[in-house]
Formats: C-alpha cells, sequence, structure tokens
C-alpha cells in the first residue's frame, strides 16, 4: 500500500546488508514459519533420514522419515539433508505459508537452491528442480547454523533424524 515500494529479494542476510549500506538493524527477517532441519546416516543399513522441526504460529511440528534409495544412500547424510529441507518446504507450500527461515547446518541446503554450487548428482539435480517448482509460492530465507555447537532446534533435529533410523 505504499507508493514507490521496493520489493528485494537477497540470497544471504550479508547481502542484504550490503545493500542497506551495512546496518544490521534495518534488517528484520520476519517469517511466516521457522523450520530448523537435518539429516543422517546409518552405515550398517545404507539408511538416511531426515528430522523437520517447523514453527507455525506458536505451534512445533516435528517431521521426521528414513529412505533406502541405493542411488540417494551414496550421498550418506547429505541425502537426510535435502530430504529434510524438501520437507519443511512442501509443509509450507501444502498449508498455505508463503514466507519460510530455513536454518540448516549443511551448506548445500542453500548452495544448491542459489545455484552457488553445481547440481550434479541425482539427489542435488531433483533438489534443485523440487526448489524452483516452488520457489514462486515459497520464500525461503537460508540460514546456516553449525552442527553440533548446543543450537537447541538443530540439536531436536538431529535426534529427530537418529530416531528416524533407529539409532
Amino acid at each position: 500500500g505504499f507508493s514507490g515500494a521496493e520489493y528485494k529479494s537477497f540470497p544471504t542476510k550479508e547481502e542484504a546488508l550490503v545493500y542497506l549500506g551495512g546496518n544490521e538493524k534495518k534488517v528484520d527477517i520476519i517469517c511466516e514459519a521457522e523450520c530448523y532441519t537435518d539429516g543422517s546416516y546409518d552405515h550398517s543399513t545404507k539408511r538416511y533420514s531426515y528430522g523437520a522441526l517447523i514453527i507455525h504460529q506458536g505451534k512445533e511440528y516435528e517431521l521426521s522419515e528414513a529412505f533406502s534409495d541405493p542411488e540417494m544412500a551414496t550421498m550418506r547424510n547429505v541425502a537426510g539433508e535435502i530430504e529434510g529441507a524438501m520437507a519443511a518446504m512442501r509443509f509450507c507450500v501444502e498449508h498455505g505459508i508463503f514466507s519460510l527461515l530455513l536454518h540448516y547446518d549443511y551448506e548445500g541446503v542453500e548452495k544448491w537452491c542459489t545455484g552457488a554450487w553445481k547440481c550434479n548428482k541425482t539427489g542435488t539435480i531433483n533438489y534443485k528442480k523440487f526448489y524452483d517448482e516452488i520457489k514462486d509460492k515459497l520464500h525461503v530465507t537460508f540460514h546456516h547454523v553449525k552442527g553440533h555447537s548446543g543450537v537447541d532446534g538443530n540439536e531436536r533435529v538431529d535426534m529427530l533424524a537418529k530416531k528416524a533410523l533407529g539409532i
């Protein structure tokens, strides 16, 4: 409702800060939903999984699932990272959520979507394709967190991913 309003998006918070002249106080990422996601791998069974925690309108939704696709399993826990990110995005689209703050601990979760990393395996190619198909329906703000560093949401989804594998 503002005349002359500008709508911009940036792949990273740092790029948004540069655009705004470096003033972090001007950047307030407001998303309808927030999600932590992580992947896991079981060497003995060659299965992989994800855990996801979605927070929307004060409610928490825990998602997890294990998979055994042999080709994807060659990517080990990264396959779970991809599945978790897609599950979170899919949840948002299915529930009419238009913006998501996605916390992840594996760089590829963001970099394959943004094109910073080349997609050269079936799993990464399909992940990028999925993202490209939903990005007009869901604005995803990616946020990297250091894994196994005490970040509550990240620790919870790590446990969910392991539980899905029976670990």
